[in-house]
C-alpha cells in the first residue's frame, strides 16, 4: 500500500473519529469527559460605554456579547492552559464536534480529463466523486517539466458574490479566458491569476470547486417546492450558462438561496463551514498523494471566502505546514455587533464562539505558521475588529513560544488581495515550504 495513502489522514486529533467513516462524534460518545470549565458559568464583559451600546441587533447587542467570556473556555490565552498538545486536542475535538463535518467517502478516487500546457505551466484538468453532489472538477498546475516532488498549495478561492465560477476565479488556463473571469480577477486580484503566479514559483498548486462553486453549484433543474423569489425570470435555465445574463441572474438567485441551504444543513445536522472543512480535506488527500508533491510541504491559502476556509482548515489539518488568510480575519464580537450582514451564511456554527474566539480556530494550527492579510479599508469587518483578531493571535503564538511563526500585514485599499499582497503570501510560502 502507497505510504502516503496510510498517512494521509495522520494525527488530525490524536483520538477523533477518522473523516471518510463517521462524521466527528460528540465528546460524550468518544469517551471524552468534558472538564467542569465547559459549564459555562456567565462572567460578564467589561460593561459598554453608552456611545458604545449601539449595534446591527440595536441594544440588545451589548447583552449578546456578554453572554461568552473573554477569553473563551476553550482559548488557549487562559491561564488554566499550559500543555498546548492537550488544548489542541480538547479545542480541537470540540470545533470538530460542533462543525460536524459530514462524511466524504475517504480519499477520492481522481479522473484526470485533460493534460496540456500553458503560460509557463503544465496543466491538469481533472475531477473527483465525493458521495454527494456532483463530481468535484480542479485545475492542477505546477512548472513546465518540472518532476518533483515539490512543494504543494491548495489555492483556496474566493465567494465574491459569485457562485457560478469556482477554481476559474484564480486560475488562468487560456488566451480565451471570458471576460467576466477577467473582470473577477481585475477586480479582486490586480487581474492576477494568482495560482498561476504561485506555481511559476516552483510548486504544485491544486484549486478545487468548493461546495455550492462552479461544478458544485446549485442548479435550478434540481430544485423543487420553493419560488424562485427576486430573481423569478422568464426563461430561467442552465442552458448556456456562460451567457453574462445567466449568471447575473444565477449569482442573484444564488444569494437569495442561500440562507435556505444553510438552515437545510443545520437540520441535517451538519454546518456549512463542516462541509467546506471535509471537501477542503479531501483536496488536500488528493494533493499529497501525488507522486510529484512533497507531502511534508502542503501549504493553502486564499482571499475572502477562500480566507474563511483556510481559517478552518490551517486550524484542522496540521498536513497544512504553512497558510495564508487573507481578507478575513475578524472577531465573534465584531461579527456580532457590526459586520454579521456583510458575510456569507457560510462563516457560521453554531454555539462555536461559546467555546474559541474567531481567531482561536485558525490558532489551533500553532506553531505552525500563519500569515494574515488584511485591508485598512475593507468594509466587511470594522478596524477593531482586525486589530484585535491580530492582538489574540499574537499572543496565542506568544503563549507557544513561537511569535516568529505568525505575522500580520495591514494594507491600504478595499476588500482584495492585490499584487503586493500576493508577493508577501508567495514569500511567507516560500520562508516556510522551502
Amino acid at each position: 500500500m502507497d505510504k502516503r495513502k496510510t498517512s494521509s489522514r495522520r494525527g488530525f486529533i490524536k483520538s477523533a473519529a477518522a473523516m471518510g467513516t463517521l462524521p466527528f462524534l460528540p465528546a460524550s460518545l468518544s469517551g471524552f469527559s468534558e472538564p467542569s470549565y465547559f459549564n459555562l458559568v456567565h462572567k460578564p464583559k467589561q460593561a459598554m460605554a453608552p456611545e458604545e451600546r449601539r449595534s446591527i441587533i440595536g441594544h440588545y447587542g451589548p447583552w449578546a456579547a456578554s453572554l461568552v467570556e473573554d477569553p473563551a473556555p476553550l482559548s488557549f490565552r487562559r491561564d488554566e492552559w499550559s500543555d498546548l498538545e492537550e488544548w489542541r486536542e480538547i479545542a480541537g475535538r470540540k470545533m470538530l464536534e460542533l462543525l460536524a463535518p459530514p462524511e466524504t467517502g475517504g480519499v477520492p478516487k481522481v479522473s484526470i480529463h485533460k493534460k496540456y500546457h500553458y503560460d509557463g505551466l503544465d496543466i491538469e484538468e481533472m475531477s473527483w466523486q465525493l458521495p454527494y453532489g456532483r463530481p468535484t472538477k480542479a485545475i492542477l498546475l505546477k512548472p513546465q517539466g518540472a518532476k518533483g516532488p515539490l512543494p504543494a498549495i491548495l489555492g483556496l478561492h474566493d465567494h465574491g458574490g459569485n457562485k457560478y465560477l469556482g477554481n476559474r476565479k484564480i486560475t488562468r488556463v487560456s488566451d480565451h479566458t471570458p471576460d467576466f473571469v477577467l473582470a473577477h480577477q481585475e477586480k479582486s486580484y490586480e487581474g492576477l491569476a494568482w495560482a498561476n503566479e504561485v506555481a511559476k514559483r516552483g510548486y504544485v498548486v491544486l484549486v478545487h470547486d468548493a461546495f455550492t462553486f462552479g461544478s458544485r453549484r446549485v442548479m435550478y433543474s434540481d430544485v423543487a417546492g420553493i419560488e424562485w423569489g427576486p430573481c423569478n425570470v422568464e426563461g430561467k435555465s442552465d442552458a448556456n450558462p456562460d451567457d453574462p445574463a445567466n449568471i447575473e441572474i444565477y449569482n442573484r438567485w444564488a444569494g437569495e438561496h442561500e440562507h435556505i441551504l444553510s438552515k437545510s444543513l443545520f437540520c441535517g445536522g451538519t454546518t456549512w463551514p463542516g462541509v467546506f472543512l471535509a471537501e477542503d480535506i479531501s483536496a488536500v488527500d488528493v494533493l499529497s498523494n501525488r507522486q510529484d508533491v512533497d507531502p511534508d510541504r502542503i501549504g493553502c491559502g486564499g482571499l475572502s471566502g477562500g480566507g474563511l476556509r483556510t481559517v478552518y482548515l490551517g486550524g484542522t489539518d496540521p498536513r497544512v505546514k504553512c497558510t495564508v488568510c487573507a481578507g478575513f480575519m475578524s472577531t465573534w464580537d465584531d461579527f456580532l455587533l457590526n459586520k454579521s450582514y456583510t458575510h456569507t451564511w457560510m462563516t457560521y456554527a453554531p454555539l462555536l464562539p461559546r467555546y474559541l474566539d474567531f481567531p482561536e480556530i485558525l490558532g489551533l494550527r500553532v506553531p505552525l505558521p500563519a500569515l494574515i492579510l488584511n485591508n485598512s479599508e475593507d468594509d466587511l469587518y470594522t478596524m477593531q475588529g482586525m486589530t484585535r483578531a491580530d492582538e489574540i493571535l499574537k499572543e496565542l503564538y506568544n503563549k507557544a513560544g513561537a511569535g516568529d511563526h505568525y505575522k500580520s500585514s495591514f494594507y491600504p485599499g478595499p476588500h482584495k488581495m492585490d499584487a503586493q499582497m500576493q508577493q508577501e503570501a508567495f514569500d511567507w510560502y516560500d520562508k516556510w515550504l522551502k
